[in-house]
C-alpha cells in the first residue's frame, strides 16, 4: 500500500522507540522520511544509545519508502533551519511533521518532588521536550503550510483525558508531557485557516529498545516479562504508533481530529489497524480499568 507516496515527512527525533516506528510505518506507505536525532554511526549524544538515525532510514527504504538521515540537535535553532531548507530544495515541499523529540529517560528522577528533583536535569528535560518541538515547528511549519492537508503529529506520554486528573512521575515529566498536548491544541487552532491539522498522540506501553532492556527481553520473546510485571501484557510495539501516525496521514477528512489528543489505542479502532501480531492494544483504557482499578493482569477485551 503506497497511500503516502509523493509525500514528504519529517519524524523529528526518530533515531529509535517511537520515532523509528513512526519513520518505518510511513515509509512502509511509500513516504519519502527525513530522520533527525543527534546519534549517527559517527558520534553518539549525551543520550549514551547505540541505535542511529542511520539504521532508521535504511528500515524506512527497506519497508519502500525513500528514507534520508540528517543528524540535527533540535535546540539549535541554525540547524533546524538548514535542515528545512535542505527539505524544501530537495522536495520542494513538507507534508508531514512528527515532533517526537524526548531523550530524557536519563534525567528522570521518578517520583522525586521538585525541591528534591535535580534543578539541572529537570530544566534539561523540559528543554528537550518542549523548545525543541517549538523550534522545529517555527522553521518548519512555513514550509508545511504551502500545500493543504498538512499534518502536525505532537508525540507525547498520555492523552489529554489520562493525564488532567492524574500527577505523572515528578513536576517536570508532567509539565513536560502536558505541555506537548497543549502545544498541539495551539497549533491546531494557527494552522487550521492552511487546512492543515495537528494532533497529540500517544503510544501505550511501549516496546522500546530502552524498555525492552529494562526488563531482560527481546522483542521475540517480551512476554517473558510479564514474570516481572504482569501488566507488561498490554504492551505495544513502536510500529503500533507508526500506524496511527499513518492512518491519520492517509485520511482525507484527518481535519476532524485537529487539535485533538489521542492514544495509539483510540486510532487503532478508529482506523481498524493492529500492532505486529494482529491485535489492538488499548493500554490507557486498560491502565484505568484494569492496573488502577487494583485487579490481575487479564488483557482479555482490551487488545
Amino acid at each position: 500500500m503506497t497511500s503516502l507516496k509523493g509525500k514528504v515527512a519529517l519524524v523529528a527525533g526518530g533515531t529509535r522507540g517511537a520515532g523509528r516506528g513512526i519513520a518505518m510505518e510511513l515509509g512502509a506507505a511509500g513516504a519519502t522520511v527525513y530522520v533527525t536525532g543527534r546519534t549517527t554511526r559517527n558520534q553518539m549524544s549525551e543520550y549514551g544509545r547505540k541505535e542511529t538515525i542511520e539504521e532508521t532510514a535504511e528500515l524506512v527504504s527497506e519497508l519502500g519508502g525513500n528514507g534520508i538521515a540528517v543528524q540535527v540537535d533540535h535546540l539549535i535553532p541554525d540547524q533546524v533551519q538548514s535542515l528545512i531548507e535542505r527539505i524544501e530544495k530537495e522536495q520542494g515541499r513538507l507534508d508531514i511533521l512528527v515532533n517526537d523529540i524526548w531523550g530524557s529517560e536519563n534525567l528522570m528522577e521518578w517520583d522525586i518532588p521538585v525541591w528534591e528533583h535535580s534543578l539541572e536535569k529537570g530544566m534539561r528535560m523540559l528543554r528537550l521536550a518542549i523548545d525543541t518541538h517549538i523550534i522545529t515547528s517555527h522553521y518548519a511549519l512555513p514550509l508545511l503550510i504551502k500545500n493543504k492537508g498538512g499534518l502536525v503529529a505532537e508525540i507525547t506520554d498520555g492523552t489529554e483525558e489520562y493525564n488532567q486528573n492524574r500527577y505523572r512521575l515528578s513536576l517536570f515529566y508532567d509539565l513536560a508531557k502536558s505541555s506537548v498536548i497543549r502545544m498541539a491544541k495551539a497549533l491546531a487552532h494557527e494552522l487550521e485557516p492552511y487546512d492543515c491539522t495537528a494532533v497529540a498522540v500517544s503510544p501505550g506501553w511501549m516496546r522500546s529498545e530502552i524498555m525492552l532492556e529494562v526488563f531482560g527481553v527481546k522483542e521475540e520473546n517480551w512476554k517473558d516479562a510479564a514474570i516481572k510485571e504482569p501488566h507488561f501484557v498490554i504492551s505495544e510495539t513502536p510500529r503500533y504508533i507508526g500506524r496511527a501516525i499513518s492512518a491519520i496521514a492517509k485520511d482525507p477528512d484527518k481535519k476532524r481530529l485537529n487539535g485533538g489528543s489521542y492514544s495509539s489505542g483510540q486510532l487503532a479502532k478508529m482506523y481498524n489497524f493492529h500492532d505486529l501480531d494482529g491485535s489492538q492494544p488499548d493500554a490507557f483504557r486498560y491502565l484505568v480499568e484494569v492496573q488502577e482499578a487494583g485487579k490481575p493482569a487479564d488483557v482479555e477485551g482490551y487488545r
